[in-house]
């Protein structure tokens, strides 16, 4: 038995919020984990070993401390954005619940996935093979948290997917990534830097709705049905 998919139960409002999250998290990450190592690359400032650290000859955190920090800002954001837009699914004939390994363990890949493609870019700079390695590992990020987060949906039946829409959502998710890591390196300002975190949100949510829009629901025989007093949103 097919089961019926509502995407948007809690309206646009959702979509809006999970766009802005992946937003803020993308640009202060970006800013974060490769103008400085940019920077670094042309030698100013110099990394020195203070307390056991390593910190710049100006005191601010070296690359490596930056890097760990926009990888976490990034790889929250990712997941955090996943996490908002899934409030809004149900399957209209059965209730949902979640296994939070699954939850968990997306947390952790698109966290070192993304840190990976910060590095590759963030060290290696604006050169073809760079974006295109660092963009599919943040882009195989992406798709891993919002793929482990839907393994993780617990319900009377399983999910099923179209893989050529799959396939595209990854595909989107790691070319719109290293647009936006392209756009970072050459970020001069703080709009320029908005405009690399808006690239990697249309990564994220654009991935997460392509995987949505690929799903199908198989209901086991005999599964409950909700029903529900209130009636259907517009």
């Amino acid at each position: 038995m097919r089961g019926t998919v509502d995407g948007f139960t809690h309206g646009p409002a959702i979509l809006a919020l999970a766009f802005l999250v992946a937003c803020l998290g993308a640009a202060v990450g970006l800013r974060c984990a490769i103008r400085p190592s940019r920077t670094a690359r042309t030698g100013r400032p110099r990394e020195t070993r203070a307390g056991g650290s390593r910190t710049t000859r100006t005191g601010r955190p070296s690359g490596t401390v930056r890097l760990l920090l926009g990888a976490l800002s990034v790889g929250f954001g990712i997941w955090i954005m996943h996490h908002v837009a899934i409030t809004g699914f149900t399957v209209v004939e059965a209730p949902l619940s979640r296994d939070r390994p699954h939850v968990l363990i997306g947390l952790v890949v698109v966290v070192v996935m993304a840190g990976v493609g910060l590095f590759v870019v963030g060290y290696r700079g604006a050169t073809r093979m760079a974006l295109i390695t660092g963009g599919a590992l943040t882009g195989l990020g992406i798709a891993s948290t919002h793929y482990l987060g839907m393994a993780g949906i617990r319900f009377q039946g399983h999910f099923t997917y179209e893989t050529p829409l799959v396939v595209l959502s990854v595909l989107i998710a790691a070319t719109a990534a290293t647009a936006a890591l392209r756009a970072a390196l050459s970020t001069r300002t703080l709009l320029s830097g908005l405009g690399a975190g808006v690239m990697m949100a249309l990564a994220v949510t654009g991935m997460h709705y392509t995987g949505m829009a690929a799903l199908g629901v198989q209901l086991q025989p005999g599964a409950p049905a909700v029903v529900s007093a209130d009636p259907p949103a517009d």
